[in-house]
């Protein structure tokens, strides 16, 4: 299981989603936390890079960061 952290600026994103987008984000960050490598790649020409893209709910994408040593998530940005 990984820990999921948000970097500040996601934070502040997060805290600025409309109230219909919060439980489909925090279903995302549950998901990060088991299966982090589901997303897809942000850079497409680097299939194996640890910076990954998901959608929540139609709402949104969120930019992550996975560090298997820690093992952390780290969220990055939230669109």
């Amino acid at each position: 299981m990984y820990t999921v952290d948000l970097d500040p600026v996601a934070q502040q994103q997060a805290e600025a989603l409309p109230a219909t987008a919060i439980n489909v984000f925090l279903e995302l960050r549950a998901v990060l936390e088991v299966d982090p490598w589901s997303g897809r790649p942000l850079n497409p020409d680097n299939p194996k890079s640890n910076i990954l893209t998901r959608t929540f709910g139609g709402f949104g994408l969120g930019v992550h960061l996975i560090l298997d040593e820690q093992p952390l998530v780290y969220i990055v940005r939230i669109e």
